[in-house]
């Protein structure tokens, strides 16, 4: 089967990212897959909903496995199985209605009260249950918690327990300022912390059989949390420290309690999970209390459920599993075909064939500049003023075969397309679908908007941003001024075009570079000048080495950082890497030579150390430069931090290096959990889209037999427009919609069009016919 693994990956150790999936769980997670036989696509789903979608409509999955826990709002985990609803693609897990609930401790705990499931009493706290009295007339002693949170966030040993009134105001205030949505004030029960998962159909590989009459074969055994003794705290709370950052403080075994307590357990779990509806795989969580007055010694309360618990090894569920001679990869598997036996896909997954029809390979045309060191070299020998870095924006042999093989193990045939003045010949009879793009142009200002605007006269879809994109991007002096008219702060500059022009008067130090060049060209920790006269001279000599003019600009001093962006109206940022200077001069530089090779002058450290609310500015400056510059698909932009905070633009890269583990965008996105080929999936996945707009756009429409001959006659019929080459879907794509000239004014008025098709046909037979990462 394809399977997409839908996940948020945990990149940091931030309380905010607790929820997420490590790189090892997700790591171990499409390796159970895969060893079942499976092909397994990961789609990191933090970022706009629209990238998501981008990369499910190109995959097609049969199933996927839902592991994303979203990342704001009482309603997050329910958010993408809603969409997985919407789009007809089944998932394991439970719905977005349990998911929802399940959030919400306390209307889960109201649920189950109907269905005679024990739990300690509770009230929920807000703003305005507050005013209303709601910590009036509480037992003593409670625990405070956030409402709709999951893994123990915002529940510590030290204080989350409260004695007396005083103390829980305290509590109460503080949390409220973190956690908005409201608090759970819950009697605190003495005892010990038990989990019991339910993985449905799991079966004994032990052959032994379940002695719970009733209790379906999936509850599994009750698992118990013991904290080192050694650990300071007056309550035995399981708090979010044990769990996330001492985790060897806690064991986890099975539970050392009497058989009636330890088959009562599992019986409130079976019937929680019936009274919720969940679906494939869940986890209870109980109290176990000593009660003399009972019989079997113990009472057994239900403090909460979640719908979409932990896979990562060694959590809860796989110690039991063991019990049952289970391993990691038995549950996976188990997960997979309770979602399978629920949504009608079992002889799918027995047989091991595709449910979907086959993905059609698409003819994708790469184009790229290839870097010849012989070139270089010869460069080089010609002593000293020549340009040595004639092909520093040129991507290597080993780069451009990485990019090839990456397209091509999704399917797709690859057709080679060097960008020499050859191309529009090549390019017009290559019958390529699409086109990857990293070319950088030849020579000119315009040398980066080359291919996209051959790609546009030819009306051919393409990857990246587009030719006025790529234009303006490549000219500094022209960028600067789209920031500044965006409110986008940005260096004070000018561009010179001699070195002789009156200059403003700049607050030195200034920094001298080419006004259209990339990758450092012609910086070095030499451009930074500290007066008039030197400025004139750094941008004459660039001016005379160049061929064109020089950007002068104030030197912005503080922390460097690159940040990487894909998607389009809503990128999806990437971790910040912050640039490093070891032992920096006065005025450091990340200059050509430091991006040209390995070098110890600096290091990168990704994700940058960045407070919230920094990150926060970060992220909305490198957005509002994405938007402002209309980019596409991928950028990287990099930036100055002041020491007080404010955040600089220093340029923006639509077109950046892919050589692997090496370019700084490829760094990123490995710390964000993508792999190489799945990072030029994500940058191929808009341009797949827009594929399949355009085709869907050329589709044939119904005639529309109430036609009046005269408007008849004044333009080709449907089927005649059908039968052109440029609508020929097999030929190449037709001109996207945006970019098509007025239609002409019918003789007289057409008649009302005919019930437009259902959106979800549309969209079922576009993705029908196209393969894609």
């Amino acid at each position: 089967m394809r399977i997409a693994l839908t996940h948020n990956l945990k990149i940091t150790s931030s309380a905010e990212e607790a929820e997420f999936d490590s790189p090892e769980t997700i790591a171990a997670i499409a390796g159970a897959l895969e060893r079942a036989g499976h092909e397994v696509e990961r789609i990191e789903v933090s970022g706009p909903a629209s990238r998501v979608l981008a990369r499910l409509e190109a995959l097609q999955p049969d199933l996927i496995f839902n592991t994303a826990e979203g990342h704001k709002g009482k309603t997050r985990e329910a958010f993408y199985p809603s969409l997985f609803d919407e789009l007809g693609i089944p998932y394991t897990g439970s719905d977005a209605y349990t998911l929802n609930v399940a959030l919400d401790k306390s209307l889960t705990k109201r649920v189950l009260a109907s269905y005679g499931v024990a739990t300690p009493r509770a009230r929920l706290v807000n703003r305005t249950t507050l005013e209303s009295g709601a910590l009036d007339d509480v037992s003593f002693p409670v625990i405070v918690k956030p409402n709709f949170e999951g893994s123990s966030k915002g529940i510590f040993r030290e204080w989350s327990v409260c004695e007396d009134a005083h103390h829980l105001a305290e509590v109460v205030e503080r949390q409220l300022a973190r956690f908005e949505a409201g608090l759970l004030v819950e009697h605190y029960i003495a005892g010990i912390d038990v989990a019991c998962a339910f993985v449905d159909g799991l079966k004994d590989t032990n052959g032994a059989r379940s002695s719970g009459t009733g209790i379906p074969e999936g509850v599994l055994t009750p698992i118990e949390f013991v904290i080192d003794p050694a650990v300071p705290g007056s309550y035995n709370v399981y708090d979010f420290n044990l769990k996330h950052a001492k985790p060897e403080q806690v064991t986890r075994r099975p539970a050392q309690l009497p058989p009636a307590t330890i088959e009562r357990i599992r019986s409130l779990t079976a019937r929680v999970v019936r009274a919720l509806d969940l679906k494939d795989h869940a986890r209870c969580e109980f109290r176990v209390s000593s009660s003399p007055s009972r019989s079997q010694g113990h009472d057994v309360h239900f403090l909460e459920v979640d719908g979409l618990p932990t896979l990562q090894p060694g959590a809860s569920v796989f110690v039991a599993a063991a019990q049952r001679g289970v391993d990691f990869d038995g549950v996976i598997r188990a997960i997979v075909r309770s979602a399978c036996k629920r949504r009608g896909l079992l002889p799918l997954l027995e047989s091991n064939q595709q449910r979907r029809a086959k993905r059609t390979a698409l003819r994708v045309g790469f184009t790229y500049n290839m870097k010849r060191s012989d070139t270089a070299a010869a460069a080089d020998k010609a002593g000293p003023g020549t340009m040595h870095d004639l092909e520093a924006e040129f991507d290597s042999p080993r780069t451009i075969q990485a990019i090839t093989s990456a397209i091509e193990s999704y399917g797709h045939t690859v057709v080679p397309l060097e960008a020499t003045p050859d191309l529009p010949r090549a390019l017009a009879a290559s019958g390529v679908d699409v086109v990857f793009n990293i070319a950088e142009g030849l020579r000119g200002r315009g040398r980066e908007a080359q291919v996209p605007a051959l790609c546009e006269l030819l009306g051919i879809p393409y990857s990246g941003s587009d030719a006025t994109t790529l234009s303006l991007a490549l000219d500094k002096g022209l960028t600067k001024q789209i920031l500044r008219a965006a409110g986008i702060e940005t260096a004070e500059w000018q561009v010179v075009t001699t070195g002789r022009e009156k200059l403003k008067p700049f607050r030195y130090p200034v920094i001298v570079k080419p006004n259209a060049e990339g990758t450092s060209k012609g910086i070095t920790s030499a451009s930074v000048v500290k007066d008039e006269a030197a400025a004139r001279a750094a941008a004459k000599q660039l001016v005379d080495r160049y061929h064109q003019p020089a950007l002068i600009e104030e030197y912005i001093t503080g922390r460097e950082f690159t940040v990487g962006l894909l998607g389009e109206r809503r990128p999806k940022v990437l971790p910040p890497m912050e640039v490093v200077f070891v032992d920096p001069p006065a005025y450091p530089v990340y200059g050509y030579d430091e991006k040209q090779s390995d070098t110890p002058r600096v290091r990168f450290e990704c994700p940058a150390q960045l407070t919230p609310s920094e990150l926060r500015r970060v992220e909305k400056v490198v957005r509002d430069t994405f938007a402002a510059l209309a980019c596409r698909d991928v950028a990287r932009v990099d930036l100055r931090m002041t020491k007080d905070g404010r955040v600089y633009v220093i340029e923006i890269n639509p077109l950046p290096g892919l050589t692997p583990d090496f370019s700084d965008l490829c760094v990123i996105a490995k710390v964000a959990g993508m792999d190489y080929r799945m990072l030029i999936g994500e940058i191929l996945a808009g341009c797949l889209k827009r594929h399949r707009d355009a085709r869907a756009a050329a589709a044939p429409r119904p005639a529309f037999t109430a036609a009046a001959p005269a408007a008849s006659a004044a333009a080709p019929s449907a089927s005649a427009a059908a039968a052109s080459p440029a609508a020929d879907p097999g030929l190449l794509a037709a001109p996207c919609p945006a970019h098509a000239g007025p239609a002409p004014l019918p003789a007289e008025p057409a008649p009302l069009p005919a019930e437009p098709a259902p959106l979800s046909d549309a969209v079922s037979a576009a993705n029908g016919e196209v393969a894609g990462p």
